[in-house]
């Protein structure tokens, strides 16, 4: 266990504690410089999301045996159809560190402007059967378990957009990118959910430029154990051009993720031919990008609209 994600436990209130069943949502760990125009105390820390009430989603559905293999569904009032995010939390793909309740604030914004929220789970390198390959199938079988369900929670899905922080921001742009996988690939699936546009937020899509030292908040080995050393299936850029809309939203202050991830992301896939946007918000750190009341989550509700065509 990290020094960072014990500290994040004492810290966060006992009430909140006692709410979560599985493993507690936390800081990553061990941050990475990164630049800072904004004093580190003004930024969020984890606690000052974390320790606030936490909403419920609508319901939850399982895509597995395991209790990892769960999706929370945010559903608004109203008779439907409802336009619909499909939502991957981060936690440096561990879950120890994170699980998709890490991510219930932002979908209940979202819930609350008239948005339906599709929230996977998925295990962790951490768990067994997570890594290579099992945390990969994990989240393309709970993002194509949304066409199984949308009827039944009278969810549109058409046009389909994902958002993911972190961790998730890697695996949003991987599940755009499933139609892309090599034909070999023990990823690849029949018939993958289609996804219109990606809203990354502080996210890792370059795998390989993750694996390579000091990286990122992550760590090096926490990739390692992601890819199994394989990056011609699972780094997003080995996989463009992805033909799908992509927005990258990072927090200037960022100590987690490097700021020099997101246009070294963007550039080589606007080479190929992808339409790619790099979104960076002053003031903004980690936390902030997935906090409702934040300017870094107003551009993202900005982009989600304008892809649902809300805009």
């Amino acid at each position: 266990m990290t020094r960072s994600f014990r500290s994040a436990l004492a810290l966060a209130p006992a009430a909140w504690l006692a709410g979560c069943a599985m493993s507690s949502p936390s800081p990553s760990p061990a941050p990475s410089a990164a630049s800072s125009s904004a004093p580190t105390a003004e930024l969020m820390k984890w606690p000052d999301l974390l320790g606030r009430q936490r909403p419920e989603p609508t319901a939850s559905i399982t895509y597995g045996e395991h209790q990892l293999q769960r999706v929370d569904v945010w559903v608004p009032a109203g008779p439907g159809p409802h336009p619909t995010v499909l939502m991957v939390h981060g936690g440096c793909w561990q879950t120890e560190i994170a699980d998709r309740r890490i991510m219930n604030w932002v979908a209940d914004d979202l819930r609350r402007r008239g948005m339906a929220v599709w929230n996977i789970d998925y295990r962790g390198v951490d768990r067994e059967g997570g890594g290579y390959p099992g945390t990969f199938l994990d989240a393309a079988a709970a993002a194509d378990a949304l066409r199984t369900h949308a009827a039944a929670y009278k969810l549109d899905i058409t046009p389909l957009v994902a958002t993911g922080h972190s961790a998730g921001g890697h695996l949003a742009l991987w599940l755009a990118a499933r139609p892309r996988l090599p034909a070999a690939s023990p990823l690849r699936t029949a018939d993958p959910i289609r996804i219109d546009s990606v809203v990354s937020l502080g996210g890792l899509p370059d795998l390989e430029e993750a694996a390579r030292p000091p990286g990122s908040g992550c760590g090096t080995e926490v990739v390692a154990r992601l890819t199994g050393g394989r990056f011609e299936d699972t780094s997003v850029p080995r996989l463009g051009p992805l033909g799908v809309d992509q927005v990258l939203i990072n927090g200037m202050q960022d100590r987690i993720i490097p700021t020099a991830y997101a246009e070294g992301y963007a550039a080589p896939m606007r080479a190929k031919g992808d339409k790619v946007r790099v979104r960076m918000i002053d003031r903004t750190g980690h936390v902030e990008l997935i906090a409702p009341e934040t300017a870094a989550w107003a551009a993202t509700v900005e982009e989600i609209e304008r892809a649902l065509g809300r805009r």
